[in-house]
């Protein structure tokens, strides 16, 4: 690799972080007995670095280094997921921060230096720290480093990781819950894994498999391959959000949290921020991040359900939301439920959270429209007070509804189909047609009355006369990123012959990819498309 960390080794580096954690997810889940033993921080460690390898992903081959770091840091900022998610996002900041600015060299010294800037930022980050956490093992990992006689950049990237590894084993005797379940840090031991695939890359030297320790010999009681669970103890919700809000209302924000509850983790800035905290009142965390800025993103999850990761499942199901009849019919075909609502409107909650209690024990949700997502979060949430195992799959159109569905897989572990659903549906990019209904002005100009209007994840990109030239240029720019598979989908007030025109285009500017056309019947967009 060289004594560098360019664009290409983080592009390879959060790749094989988000693959290798995807393989020690479940074990990293079993040793989850704090902050609170719900056996899912090995899922969101997963689930925060995934987004953040996406975000890579998507960068054109030969992006410069700070891009790739930008694009890393702010992909997990935005996926985090859970304490130990949030505080994972963090500290890609402070690796960011050091080796991906310009004028570094990223080599040994680098390295070196940012993860010991990493530890301060995600300790800073952290309103209570304490130790025999993930807390611990990063700041072991930056001593290692910086202890390491040698400058080169995979002597400290080795010592990085032995430090970590030994601070883990030593997580057992730091924390009582941890000593009392026989068990290391369930956070520590994901970061050991990250950290462990950052060696891999730079020293390409790569582990056949990722060790994540089980119980610690001789410390507490024997374990049936989960960690001990604790009585349900501490505040009942798990309230997230991303935050717009300027920097300088963050410390009030802090305040107000911390008085409301625990395990309070703010991480970001330049008015991006995500918010974790565990609390007793969720609408008033919530309503703290509104009298501080505009939360976005909300997510509220019941910390004290009944376990039922071992009790048989009654019912395996996906919830599909729609306001089009022949939308409804795909995602029937496919064997979603069907919440109905009417176009530009919301369901109302009470019926979507029955459809959702109704439709199984374990249940995959598809919002398929931005507006839609929080509501489903709230149904979701009533639901989980039931005991059901219920997630909302960020869909943000119907082709990434369709996508999820392509890859659901009921025989699947269920953290495991929704983890393929959401990459399903991540991989989709989406765009549309609409006739604009008044003068307004958009980013590419003034629109007027009756003028098409194009649009790229809910953007718009043109503004034109023509339907069919609109949709062209759409999908054209949908797929100068590359695309296997386009879907178009008609709606009521589409023109006749439009999608053949369409397929026309793409069999003359894009041979090689595969077309599938339906009739979706939706009436405010004339066409939705997607490409996979």
């Amino acid at each position: 690799m060289g004594e560098v960390l360019d664009g290409a080794a983080v592009r390879r580096w959060s790749g094989l972080a988000a693959e290798a954690l995807g393989r020690t997810r479940g074990e990293i889940d079993a040793l989850n007995v704090f902050p609170v033993p719900d056996g899912d921080t090995g899922t969101n460690l997963h689930l925060t670095m995934l987004a953040a390898a996406d975000a890579v992903a998507a960068l054109p081959a030969g992006t410069g280094t700070g891009e790739a770091w930008q694009a890393l840091t702010r992909g997990a900022l935005l996926g985090a997921r859970g304490n130990s998610g949030v505080i994972l996002s963090q500290v890609l900041r402070g690796l960011a921060e050091i080796v991906g600015r310009p004028e570094t060299a990223a080599d040994g010294a680098a390295l070196a230096e940012a993860l010991g800037y990493a530890s301060v930022l995600a300790r800073g980050a952290v309103e209570h720290p304490v130790e025999g956490t993930i807390l611990s093992v990063l700041e072991a990992a930056a001593s290692a480093g910086l202890d390491e006689p040698g400058p080169g950049l995979a002597g400290v990237a080795r010592a990085a990781v032995t430090g970590a590894r030994q601070a883990l084993r030593r997580t057992t005797g730091q924390l009582d819950v941890l000593e009392r379940s026989g068990v290391v840090d369930a956070g520590g031991a994901g970061l050991c894994v990250v950290l462990e695939a950052l060696a891999a890359v730079i020293t390409e030297e790569y582990p056949e498999r990722y060790e994540v320790p089980g119980r610690v010999p001789g410390e507490g009681p024997a374990r049936d391959g989960r960690a001990g669970r604790a009585e349900p103890a501490g505040p009942g919700y798990e309230v997230m959000y991303l935050l717009d809000a300027a920097d300088d209302r963050v410390p009030r924000l802090r305040a107000v949290l911390d008085a409301l509850g625990d395990s309070l983790v703010v991480v970001g800035g330049d008015g991006l921020w995500n918010v974790h905290v565990h609390v007793d009142d969720a609408g008033a965390a919530i309503e703290a991040g509104l009298s501080a800025g505009r939360p976005h993103r909300v997510r509220v999850t019941y910390l004290h359900a009944e376990d039922r990761s071992q009790a048989p499942c009654t019912g395996r199901a996906v919830v599909a939301v729609t306001a089009a009849d022949g939308l409804a019919a795909l995602f029937e075909s496919t064997g979603a439920h069907v919440v109905r609502r009417e176009p530009g409107a919301l369901p109302p909650l009470a019926l979507l959270a029955e459809a959702i209690l109704a439709a199984g024990d374990e249940v995959a949700v598809l919002p398929n429209e931005p507006e839609v997502a929080a509501l489903a979060e709230a149904a979701a949430e009533r639901a989980r007070e039931s005991g059901a195992r219920i997630a909302v799959v960020p869909t943000k159109a119907s082709v990434q509804g369709l996508a999820a569905l392509a890859v659901h897989d009921p025989l699947r572990r269920f953290a495991d189909d929704v983890i393929a659903m959401t990459r399903a549906a991540g991989a989709t990019r989406f765009g549309n047609l609409e006739v604009a209904a008044e003068e307004a002005f958009t980013s590419v100009g003034l629109c007027q009355p009756g003028d098409v209007l194009g649009l790229i994840e809910g953007d718009v990109a043109m503004i034109g006369e023509d339907l069919a030239a609109v949709a062209r240029h759409v999908l054209d720019r949908l797929l100068s990123g590359g695309g296997e598979l386009v879907t178009l989908i008609s709606g009521t007030y589409a023109p006749e012959g439009l999608t053949g025109l369409l397929e026309a285009h793409l069999r003359d500017r894009h041979p090689d990819v595969e077309v599938g056309v339906y009739d979706g019947g939706q009436v405010l967009y004339p066409l939705l498309i997607g490409v996979e």
